[in-house]
């Protein structure tokens, strides 16, 4: 496999790897299809059949996520059957559970039944075909006995139902489910081979009377259908493969070209695409010229997604991204990838690093996938690694609620206070109570769960820095990001555009510095206003008036311990070391985010501190820092005038940018152009005091 790097010194070389666009070419029916890109549902748990359903998806699902759930082939689209499940008639149970085994890889069969006088049938078992014990048939003497192999293994998947009659209108609710079978299920391709759908249409069972009654003998009726069939859809599928082959390479010189051109367009732009065997794309990368600059300041934290693939181009999309002094998102750099092996995710994690000037980040935040875990393990080897709750409470809902049942409730309240468990030990206690409690010692998930605990429980990550990362704020501003910039209309190279100007956006706005006021009313507060950021002095602000609330006792050796005058425990211990102005907290909310605690700030105050030591106010949260990451300065307060005009000129040139792609390569060039031209006269402009200057923007640059 070839790596070409443009805007970089020189090519690079890797292994070899898979070939190119294997992935998900499922939509062949047209050459003008969709380009949908749909979440990855697939478990990181790695087992194929097992399907990620997110907690509070809705009916207002997406087009995208449909789609996901009909290629995944998932029991998402039936309801798992549930005790309390009301049906009309005890065929529509049968019928309901049958489709839901038969998308779950097996079949049913209706095993026991009741009835009394009143209700004649008033209780219905239905259970897997493999539940119980095939009967001994005996056979006479001297009969050839056929030895066949039973199929039952005595499993206890089952859904019994019973009748209820109401006001004279009967109902049959499900008393008992249970899915836990003890035998592989069945893929997609092979669960039709069950006797119980082995069935012929009534279109073809007439076509077969008919063709007998011609004196056509079976075998011939049934190789001339299925050559006919075969033939027929092997053609069609060849014309639409060869179609969407050809759009995919014309894509895919495309993007190059775009990429090759924004080099050209800006130095600072840099690009790496590989090729296999067959100079066909395997990956590609690229980075902006005002990423690598406000990386130098904002990028000890990174959070890189891949939630998203292109259903077309059998392509997964990542982005990494960062967050500024302000609390906004920066966009560091996107890639697309062919596959999501281990080695891809390598490739995409070195191309970045050299991005970056070699710089590897402190923190990196990651989805659950283990092919990705694997690669931050080998190419970020002095990273912390961290999976965000936010990532992992989606998916308990669809992994433990049918095993548990109703015990769900409890294990989901018991596993997320496990997360702000103080300690190592009392983590370890605690989380065998709970896999013993429930009887989930032999559950993959909860062993995987487990096994990646140092990268999610708050004992093990406590002391890592992550700048506010871990805010459902800022997850949903990466959410927001990624559905907006995906139209199901584009192709790679609008797509690209697209992008590209919304990371430009993302990464050159800048707030103005609004007045915030006072709500601890100490000069410590007025202080630590004038230094932060908005963002930085409201997170310090919040501490600061929560510190009121604490009670301060005098230890021995010095130190003192914090105790909220509510709650009767979680004391906090501080260590204040008055020589040099030290002061550490055992909650380590200063390493973890840059902004000291309720409880340090607790001391500080009874110690008759009017100013914050310098050194509790890191640079990634100074008002300045804000204004020397990006290529060009930020507006001055002189300059809103301007800088409102230009944030009006930008929006508006967005919007019509996602009209054609020919417009919007017209709307970067003349936009870039007007920035330039207006923060070139912004600099001219002769300091003035009281003077009106007039500010209006001319048509031309």
């Amino acid at each position: 496999m070839a790596i070409w790097a443009q805007g970089l010194h020189r090519p690079f070389l890797a292994a070899k790897g898979p070939t190119a666009f294997h992935g998900l070419f499922c939509i062949v029916t047209s050459l003008s299809s969709k380009n949908i890109w749909i979440q990855r549902q697939q478990c990181p748990c790695g087992d194929w059949k097992c399907f990620v359903a997110y907690e509070g998806d809705n009916e207002e699902a997406t087009v995208a996520s449909q789609l996901a759930k009909a290629k995944a082939g998932s029991a998402e689209a039936i309801v798992v059957p549930y005790v309390g499940m009301v049906f009309k008639s005890d065929d529509d149970a049968f019928k309901y559970y049958g489709n839901f085994a038969r998308k779950n890889g097996f079949s049913v069969r209706k095993e026991h039944s009741r009835l009394n006088p009143q209700l004649c049938i008033y209780k219905h078992d239905f259970v897997c075909y493999r539940s119980g014990f095939a009967p001994v048939r005996k056979k006479p003497s001297g009969e050839h006995h056929r030895d066949r192999k039973s199929v039952r293994y005595s499993c206890n998947a089952k859904m019994y139902l019973s009748k209820e009659v109401v006001e004279g209108v009967s109902k049959w609710c499900v008393v008992q489910f249970s899915n836990v079978h003890n035998h592989e299920l069945l893929e997609d391709n092979q669960v039709r081979l069950l006797p119980a759908y082995r069935k012929i249409h009534a279109a073809d069972q007439e076509r077969i009377l008919s063709l007998s009654k011609a004196g056509f003998p079976i075998h011939r009726i049934v190789k001339r259908d299925v050559r006919n069939f075969i033939q027929n859809k092997k053609k069609v599928v060849q014309e639409n493969d060869a179609l969407l082959n050809e759009k995919r390479e014309n894509d895919i010189m495309e993007l190059l070209e775009a990429c090759k051109a924004s080099k050209q367009a800006d130095e600072g732009f840099s690009y790496v695409y590989s090729v296999d065997d067959n100079d066909k794309l395997e990956h590609i990368t690229w980075s902006y010229s005002n990423s690598v600059n406000a990386y130098t300041t904002f990028g000890d934290v990174v959070h890189f997604d891949t939630s998203y693939r292109s259903s077309t181009y059998g392509m997964l999309f990542g982005a990494w991204f960062g967050i500024d002094s302000n609390g906004r998102m920066i966009i560091f750099g996107c890639v697309l990838l062919q596959d999501e092996a281990p080695q891809s995710f390598a490739w995409a994690l070195q191309m970045f690093v050299w991005f970056m000037r070699g710089r590897s980040p402190q923190t990196i935040l990651t989805d659950l996938d283990p092919g990705l875990r694997d690669a931050v393990r080998g190419k970020l080897a002095n990273t912390k690694h961290i999976t965000c709750t936010w990532n992992i409470s989606p998916k308990l809902s669809s992994w433990f609620s049918v095993p548990l049942g109703s015990q769900y409730a409890e294990f989901r309240s018991e596993f997320d206070a496990l997360h702000y468990v103080e300690n190592t030990e009392d983590f370890e206690l605690r989380w065998n109570e709970m896999v013993s409690l429930f009887g989930l010692g032999s559950d993959k998930r909860i062993a995987l769960l487990y096994s990646i605990r140092n990268s999610w429980a708050l004992c093990y990550t406590r002391g890592h820095f992550l700048a506010r990362r871990t805010t459902v704020a800022f997850f949903r501003s990466v959410d927001s990001f990624l559905k907006g910039i995906f139209s199901p209309n584009a192709c790679l190279r609008s797509f690209f555009d697209q992008v590209g100007i919304s990371a430009t956006f993302k990464n050159q706005s800048h707030l103005e510095m609004q007045y915030m006021p006072s709500k601890a009313c100490i000069p410590m507060e007025e202080h630590a206003r004038s230094i932060l950021t908005p963002f930085g002095f409201n997170a310090l602000q919040n501490e600061l008036v929560l510190a009121m609330q604490y009670a301060m006792s005098e230890l021995a050796d010095g130190s003192y311990l914090l105790h909220h005058y509510k709650k009767m425990d979680g004391d906090c211990l501080v260590m204040w070391i008055p020589e040099e102005e030290q002061i550490h907290c055992s909650c380590k909310e200063f390493e973890s985010s840059g902004i000291l605690c309720r409880h340090a700030l607790s001391v500080f105050i009874r110690k008759n501190y009017f100013q914050l030591p310098s050194k509790y106010f890191i640079t990634r949260w100074l008002r300045e820092s804000s204004r020397t990451c990006y290529d060009e300065p930020a507006p001055q307060d002189s300059d809103n005038e301007w800088f409102r005009e230009y944030q009006s000129l930008s929006a508006s040139l967005f919007t019509e940018s996602s009209l054609t792609r020919g417009c919007t390569n017209y709307v970067r060039r003349e936009l870039m152009k007007e920035v330039k031209r207006i923060l070139e006269e912004v600099r001219s402009m002769p300091e003035t005091d009281g003077v009106a200057v007039d500010m209006t923007l001319s048509p031309t640059g």
